[in-house]
């Protein structure tokens, strides 16, 4: 019997952008035992996709008990991450196979040192993340260019969801549309007074608007934006929570963040805000959706810190605006 250690540790986002990878090989070897080695916060993710035998959660803090949990001398290990540490997870595996990217496709080329194997060099900025992370199933003999997003939502939390929404005000009947303010980088988020304009200029008259946060940061910043719009701020909603919001969403208006990721698996339709990423290798995959961007001679840079953040900026809150009506006439 076939057997596999999918490793993509971290961020969530990616680990959605995995998943076809995932769906490709469990077709391949519909009989394999295919295991995933996956942080803490990504594992709310992994318990909603059928078919994994075993999740393994690698504690950044015991990193070296984590790598005993996955010792398989036959199994092959698929590393999709492309650091050091997840390289060198795989060798810890002691798995016979270790397949990882070509050193000019990793974001940290030493990784390449703890392969057996590696993917044929990619033109990644011609790419999506997700067409490259199917790539790495080649050598597998894996030939596949479908994106499948296996994911099932359990109708306890799609209700406690509803329920939320509900004490917030959302009428039986009413279109859902999620605003996501916020992102783990300081360079892919938009100005709060930026987001307050676009959601004025729209008037969701018809529909309930409701603003989605994940940190505390996020959390003010989506305050400023309903003291000036009306629009109600989400509940705290677990991992789980947010797929299963999304999921029912007419639209997602969003930054290049985890939610962008998760609505356009779940064929959610989106108006994506770009700035320093590129949404040809980020972005929304379906010619229903809209990427907005405004390119600057630096661009793609994938800082994390700039100034005075001239992508972003350069976004107006007409076009954002013209962009909601647009996909909302079509939804």
């Amino acid at each position: 019997m076939e057997r596999f250690l999918i490793i993509r540790l971290s961020s969530l986002g990616d680990i959605i952008h995995t998943l076809p990878a995932y769906a490709a090989l469990r077709r391949a070897f519909p009989d394999a035992v295919i295991r995933w080695a996956v942080e803490e916060k990504g594992k709310e993710i992994l318990d909603l996709v059928p078919g994994i035998d075993e999740v393994a959660v690698i504690d950044k803090a015991r990193f070296w008990h984590g790598a005993r949990l996955i010792k398989d001398r036959d199994q092959t290990a698929l590393d999709f991450q492309g650091l050091v540490k997840s390289a060198l997870l795989a060798y810890l595996s002691r798995s016979r196979r270790r397949l990882g990217f070509a050193k000019k496709n990793l974001r940290e080329p030493l990784a390449s040192l703890f392969y057996t194997e590696r993917a044929l060099p990619i033109p990644e900025e011609e790419i999506h993340v997700i067409a490259k992370n199917l790539k790495l199933l080649e050598p597998l003999g894996i030939m596949e260019s479908r994106f499948e997003f296996p994911l099932r939502i359990p109708e306890d939390i799609s209700q406690s969801v509803r329920s939320k929404l509900a004490a917030s005000g959302l009428r039986e009947g009413q279109k859902i549309v999620v605003f996501n303010v916020g992102a783990a980088w300081q360079t892919k988020r938009w100005a709060r007074e930026k987001w307050a304009e676009s959601i004025l200029r729209v008037g969701l008259t018809d529909a309930f608007p409701v603003l989605l946060w994940g940190s505390d940061e996020e959390k003010t910043l989506a305050g400023g934006i309903a003291e000036k719009t009306g629009v109600p701020i989400a509940p705290f909603l677990s991992i789980q929570e947010v797929i299963a919001l999304l999921r029912s969403a007419a639209l997602l208006v969003s930054g290049d963040t985890f939610a962008l990721q998760a609505a356009c698996a779940l064929d959610v339709p989106v108006v994506a805000l770009f700035g320093p990423t590129s949404p040809r290798r980020n972005g929304p995959f379906r010619d229903r959706d809209k990427a907005l961007i405004r390119e600057q001679d630096c661009s793609p840079c994938y800082k994390h810190d700039c100034s005075p953040l001239r992508c972003m900026q350069a976004l107006s809150p007409e076009d954002v605006a013209a962009a909601i009506r647009e996909a909302l006439g079509k939804a």
